[in-house]
């Protein structure tokens, strides 16, 4: 199974997205050991003191596919989630200084909780879900795909001219634009996808 990141996908306003929707996705890959279910809490990680979370969306792939066209790119979904995507963004610094790769930055244990999965059935448009994020109880990102740079049919159609998507392949399709920040010990972390609490842990 893989996990797949990518980066930079949301705006503030749908009117700047044909400025940045330039072709050319950001993507990386994250370890399978990066992954905590059931809302399990998780231990905040020993190898960073400045740990950035961010809330996504989440898309499991059904079935196996090469270079998957648009038109019937989102028949590759069978489900979703939602999750965070973390990193350690000290980490991140210290490896860009020597124009290093993500990999350490985001691939640590518990690096990707993610809630349960609904059928994508349950969703009528793709291009218009709500999900959101509170921390300690206090709102702090609320986004809609409708604000997707590149939304999920494009994303899948750019991976797999890259690589080949397997069933139970997952892929973290980006942050709202604004309300990303920093958590510590002790946070408690709740996520949503159309108001319905998914994904409920603390970090201890």
């Amino acid at each position: 199974m893989k996990i797949i990141g990518i980066g930079k996908n949301y705006v503030n306003d749908i009117s700047e997205v044909s400025s940045l929707k330039k072709g050319e996705q950001l993507i990386f890959i994250k370890a399978e050991s990066t992954l905590v279910t059931n809302n399990k809490n998780i231990e905040f990680p020993k190898i960073t003191s400045e740990l950035l979370y961010e809330v996504e969306l989440v898309i499991k792939i059904a079935k196996k596919g090469k270079e998957i066209s648009e038109e019937i790119a989102n028949s590759y979904i069978s489900e979703m989630a939602v999750g965070i995507d973390y990193t350690a963004k000290d980490v991140l610094n210290a490896s860009r200084e020597n124009k290093g790769p993500w990999a350490l930055a985001k691939g640590f244990d518990g690096a990707s909780p993610i809630s349960s999965f609904k059928p994508i059935s349950s969703f009528k448009n793709l291009n218009d879900i709500n999900f959101d994020l509170k921390i300690n109880g206090q709102p702090k990102q609320k986004g809609n795909t409708g604000h997707m740079i590149y939304n999920f049919a494009e994303i899948i159609a750019y991976v797999s001219k890259y690589m080949t998507l397997e069933a139970g392949d997952l892929i973290f399709t980006g942050t709202p634009a604004s309300g990303a920040g920093q958590n510590f010990k002790g946070d408690h972390l709740q996520a949503s996808i159309e108001g319905e609490l998914l994904l409920d842990f603390k970090l201890v």
